[in-house]
């Protein structure tokens, strides 16, 4: 358990950039951290503060298969994928497939959740309360389906359909991977995955719901707002 808390959260926007390259800096950044822990358990009279990040970023194309996913909720194969310029990349989150894509906000909290809390259940009703309250500013109720992670709307109703995937990894508390707000995102793309291999229910953006085009600047200053006010943290960064 940390000695130092540190509820200093450094954020950055990595804009646009593929997914494999985004991949591996999280795994840099949780390898840094857990090198700061076995330092720390090692030589306990010297403890150093853990760090924890949260970075935005837009992929190109790209469809993701957790480790429990099934590879025939993929509907494209390699044709299909080359025709539509996306690609597709097995990954150590949980979950199942997702698509991500321009006009999406995908989010890494890289966390070192004993700066915080020791429950990843309650890690993942707190990253998918972040996006409940983001969207409520857009006049849309966001809401959670019993046993299945993200941000739905109209649950429990034949139309219920999907606004936010979420999938994360931790590794001694530090957690990897995140979350992926639909906001202009082409639904097209979707038509081509069983999404999180969930078949009785559909998936919807901003766009969507609102019928027009949404500032991604601004959804994303909301959500940073949201983070900080959920986590009780401070963001610093850009």
């Amino acid at each position: 358990m940390n000695t130092l808390i540190n509820k200093k959260v450094a954020f950055q926007d990595l804009g646009t950039q593929d997914y494999q390259p985004t991949w591996d800096y999280q795994e840099e950044l949780l390898k840094k951290n857990l090198e700061t822990k076995i330092s720390n358990r090692e030589h306990p009279e010297n403890q150093k503060m853990t760090d924890n990040h949260l970075l935005f970023v837009e992929h190109p194309h790209v469809y993701t298969l957790g480790k429990s996913g099934h590879e025939e909720n993929l509907l494209a194969n390699q044709d299909k994928l080359k025709e539509i310029n996306a690609t597709y990349v097995k990954v150590n989150r949980g979950g199942d497939i997702t698509y991500h894509g321009f006009g999406q906000i995908v989010g890494y909290p890289i966390l070192d959740l004993e700066n915080f809390y020791t429950d990843i259940h309650r890690y993942m009703r707190d990253l998918e309360e972040v996006i409940i309250r983001t969207i409520a500013e857009y006049g849309l109720k966001g809401e959670r389906s019993q046993g299945e992670t993200g941000v739905w709307l109209d649950v429990g109703k034949p139309y219920a359909r999907k606004i936010c995937a979420m999938g994360v990894k931790a590794s001694r508390w530090v957690t990897i991977h995140g979350f992926a707000l639909n906001v202009n995102t082409d639904m097209k793309y979707f038509e081509y995955i069983i999404p999180c291999g969930i078949t009785d229910k559909q998936v919807t953006s901003l766009k969507r719901e609102l019928e027009k085009d949404v500032d991604i600047e601004e959804v994303k200053s909301k959500i940073k707002k949201h983070f900080t006010d959920v986590f009780d943290c401070e963001l610093i960064g850009n």
